[in-house]
């Protein structure tokens, strides 16, 4: 005769029930992995960042801060606006040059109100340098993508070369030397097109003016 061995149900441990204790067993399991994960992607992984663009690019890491005299003018990196005549202008920002709010128009370029200003632009631009409509570059009306770059093309330069010149008194050619040594080439040489950094260029200008 065969006999069935009767069936075990689970009982309480602790006074705890079985579902009780695998849903703890779960909780701990998960705020361990919380734990360790926070502690390994929110601490060690910005700590190891920052140490190796401190030791590999750490101008580039520390905002590429340019000083005048010791005291900080701004960053290599961010567009600034320069209103004085006897500067070079930046181009025009959607963000008004403000870090904080770094963003395009995200006008269509059929918006009127966008086409409208891009010719306020214009003819304020060819008033100003004293040239044709035609003459005066796409990046003395439009603003860039993030409304903070620090770059104008080597034509919105040049084509501010013979006001920069006067106001300060300097030798034209002197000024588009300047200029020459303000462009930063093309990404590896085949990217994208060459650009002269604004603030370093206005810097040196000033220096020329000076001295």
């Amino acid at each position: 005769m065969t006999t069935t061995a009767p069936v075990q149900t689970p009982t309480a441990t602790a006074g705890r029930t079985p579902i009780a204790s695998g849903l703890l067993r779960q909780t701990v399991t998960g705020l361990r992995l919380l734990l360790v994960l926070t502690v390994i992607l929110g601490v060690g992984y910005p700590a190891a960042v920052w140490a190796v663009g401190q030791v590999v690019a750490p101008d580039r890491a520390n905002g590429q801060i340019v000083s005048v005299d010791g005291a900080p003018v701004g960053s290599a990196l961010l567009g600034q606006a320069f209103d004085d005549p006897a500067l070079f202008h930046s181009r025009p920002s959607a963000a008004a040059y403000d870090g904080l709010a770094s963003a395009a128009s995200n006008l269509g370029p059929s918006n009127e109100d966008l086409l409208a200003s891009i010719q306020e632009r214009r003819e304020a631009v060819a008033a100003e340098e004293g040239v044709a409509l035609a003459d005066v570059p796409p990046d003395a009306v439009t603003a860039s993508g993030s409304g903070l770059d620090p770059h104008i093309s080597t034509a919105y330069a040049e084509l501010q070369a013979a006001r920069v010149a006067r106001a300060n008194g300097l030798d034209e050619s002197a000024v588009r030397g300047l200029i020459a040594a303000a462009t930063s080439g093309r990404t590896l040489g085949f990217l994208g097109e060459e650009g002269v950094n604004v603030l370093q260029l206005n810097i040196a200008v000033r220096h020329a003016a000076e001295g």
